[in-house]
């Protein structure tokens, strides 16, 4: 595992043609930054979070970490400042920095019942979280009780939205079987990942944005291939996409 690590980090990285070799750091996207970050981060934030934070605080707290990416939740506000204020010096004193558009403090409490037309009290609004693609808020379940739902975040979708243009365009002459098949697929891990419980719309809105680009990409495979949407419903009647589906439901039992 050794040997493997030490070319990892130092075979370098490919952008655009260009090839360079980080002094320091993982490389992004790179196999072995999850692995990395998992152990050196084991050390420097969750032994230091249960050994020296919790101890310290007044509230009740929690922290979340999935490699390098982390959210920690505090019941009072003055001991989110705290932390915030000693997360940084503690990361640096290991070579490491938070990233400053993907760090601030948010009012994340359980907001009141609504009143009146169904809006939360004045002043009692909470923000939400974007974390590991889905962005977090308060809504409510299907009995009407007050639950923190879940939505692809609208950077994730803008990805996978240029992904797929990206893909239609450069596949756009290859036949539309071997193209249908390639996009079934590209759902259905979307699906895989982003198919959880209040979800639903979100993954239908999915493939909304894909049947526009492949309608676009279509149309320009020739000067007389015009694919309205009167030939791209004859098309999905024959190859149609699948269809939307939540894989990891808390209402399906397991």
């Amino acid at each position: 595992m050794l040997g493997l690590i030490g070319k990892w980090l130092n075979a370098g990285v490919q952008e655009e043609g260009a090839v360079t070799y980080p002094e320091a750091g993982t490389p992004q996207g790179g196999v072995i930054s999850p692995l990395l970050a998992n152990i050196y981060l084991h050390y420097v934030l969750d032994e230091w979070w249960c050994q020296e934070v919790l101890p310290r605080l007044k509230g009740r707290a929690f922290l979340i970490r999935y490699a390098d990416d982390f959210v920690i939740g505090c019941e009072h506000e003055a001991d989110a400042r705290r932390v915030l204020e000693v997360l940084a010096k503690r990361l640096a004193k290991y070579g490491l920095t938070l990233h400053p558009a993907k760090t601030r403090l948010v009012p994340f409490a359980r907001p009141r019942r609504p009143t009146g037309r169904g809006e939360p009290g004045s002043g009692n609004r909470p923000g939400t979280i974007d974390f590991l693609g889905f962005t977090h808020y308060w809504g409510k379940s299907r009995r009407g009780q007050l639950v923190v739902r879940r939505r692809t975040a609208s950077s994730r979708i803008r990805r996978f939205a240029k992904a797929i243009a990206g893909w239609c365009r450069g596949n756009r002459h290859e036949p539309i079987n071997e193209q249908h098949r390639a996009l079934s697929q590209k759902l259905q891990g979307h699906d895989a990942y982003y198919g959880i419980t209040g979800n639903y719309s979100q993954l239908r809105r999915v493939r909304e944005v894909v049947l526009r680009l492949w309608q676009k990409w279509l149309s320009r495979r020739s000067w007389k291939s015009r694919l309205n949407w009167t030939r791209l419903r004859e098309l999905l009647g024959r190859l149609p996409l699948p269809r939307a589906r939540v894989v990891q439901s808390v209402y399906r039992p397991t």
